[in-house]
């Protein structure tokens, strides 16, 4: 109990926001985003609307577990951080034990909730993605490995999977191909972050790519995962799983990002990082979105 509440200091009480920040909202808005779009694309038609709510629901509680253990887990580095260093575990207005517990609930109550109105494959997905985000990424690969972001995006790359095998219970191939866009994604995603914010994870010992090969070396991948991004992308077309639309809005998207790619390697102004890590964040909603577009408009 002591080792969980090293860093809880200060007699805050906390908000119903402190609960909230606990789950990262944002991150897990844009993953049930891809858990519905992967729900609506499994099928010619759509699911029941209590499947459709109550999964991604389930789906929604699941990561927000995941992100409770990650603020427990990281509350040491938080603290050293500037983008972190008032999350509400790191500067005590939740304690451990509590954040611990409130994950335990949300992931029970998400866990149990794909069971009943899903099926069991669904919820033992999602309890691995909780497992291979909170546990094996959050405490073991981003403390061990510059390849942190790419060994661990396929915990992060799951919800389109989740939602497809909620409607389907089965693995399917288009399935796994929603899974391989955002693992192509999330490295130039992420560290065009890693790049702006560089001195925070140094001063964490974090072995963030930019760390411990430097912004040069990191722009390269960044521009060689982009180039797979962009391969991969296609074959959603390619394969006619897609169409025309899908096609035009991917193009315009793809352009825009190599766009702010050469841009944030030519300034080397941790600004147009920001600006690309900002702007990936909007490509993969928009991605989805085009999907989706796409497999209901007739042309």
């Amino acid at each position: 109990m002591a080792m969980l509440d090293t860093l809880n200091v200060g007699p805050t009480s906390p908000s119903w926001r402190d609960y909230l920040t606990l789950t990262k909202p944002r991150v897990v808005a844009v993953l049930v985003l891809t858990s519905m779009v992967g729900m609506l694309l499994a099928r010619p038609i759509l699911p029941s609307v209590e499947l459709f709510i109550l999964a991604n629901l389930g789906i929604g509680l699941a990561a927000s577990a995941a992100a409770a253990v990650n603020h427990v887990v990281d509350r040491q580095i938080d603290a050293m951080m500037s983008r972190t260093k008032h999350r509400p575990v790191c500067d005590g207005k939740i304690s451990a034990i509590n954040a611990l517990l409130f994950a335990f609930v949300l992931g029970a109550c998400g866990l149990g909730m794909l069971i009943i109105v899903a099926n069991p494959l669904t919820a033992l997905l999602t309890f691995a993605s909780i497992i291979g985000y909170a546990v094996i990424y959050t405490l073991y690969l981003k403390r061990a490995t510059p390849q942190n972001i790419v060994i661990g995006g396929v915990a992060g790359a799951s919800p389109p999977l989740l939602g497809w095998v909620a409607v389907t219970g089965t693995i399917d191939p288009h399935a796994l191909l929603l899974v391989a866009i955002i693992f192509a994604w999330t490295p130039p995603h992420f560290w065009a972050l890693c790049i702006a914010k560089k001195e925070d994870y140094a001063d964490a010992n974090i072995p963030m790519l930019p760390v411990t090969h430097g912004d040069e070396y990191t722009r390269l991948q960044m521009l060689l995962y982009t180039i797979l991004m962009i391969l991969v992308t296609m074959l959603p077309y390619l394969t006619g799983m897609s169409g025309i639309l899908y096609l035009a809005g991917l193009t315009v998207i793809n352009i825009r990002f190599l766009v702010l790619l050469k841009e944030q390697s030519d300034t080397k102004d941790p600004q147009d990082a920001m600006a690309l890590f900002w702007y990936s964040i909007r490509y993969i909603m928009w991605l989805f979105l085009f999907l989706l577009v796409d497999h209901f408009v007739v042309v």
